[in-house]
């Protein structure tokens, strides 16, 4: 599904962005990392946009559950925290929810 590869690349796209963000005002990086932190950003943007959808409030809905769980990938690689048991349980519920919305039969 053309959605298994999006979603994924959308939230990369989407946490590298924000930290950017985060870097420059909370960890008193350089205004430099807003550049790419935009380039991101609106490569995020893109990105959502080729998710095969009618509705795109159900494409942002589905894609929630994946940028949980990519949030705290994120959180283990680059911020070395490991996920407690209640952080992956709750990326389970919600990726069993993104995937209820996205696969879900419709009438």
């Amino acid at each position: 599904m053309k959605a298994l590869l999006i979603y994924p690349l959308a939230a990369l796209a989407e946490i590298g962005g924000c930290f950017a963000f985060w870097a420059w005002l909370k960890l008193d990086r350089s205004p430099l990392w807003l550049a790419p932190g935009l380039v991101c950003l609106i490569a995020f943007a893109w990105l959502l946009t080729l998710v095969p959808s009618e509705a795109a409030g159900r494409a942002f809905a589905a894609y929630g559950g994946v940028y949980i769980c990519a949030s705290l990938v994120w959180m283990a690689m680059v911020e070395k925290t490991t996920p407690d048991r209640w952080d992956m349980i709750g990326a389970a519920v919600c990726l069993v929810g993104a995937g209820i919305i996205l696969f879900g039969p419709r009438g």
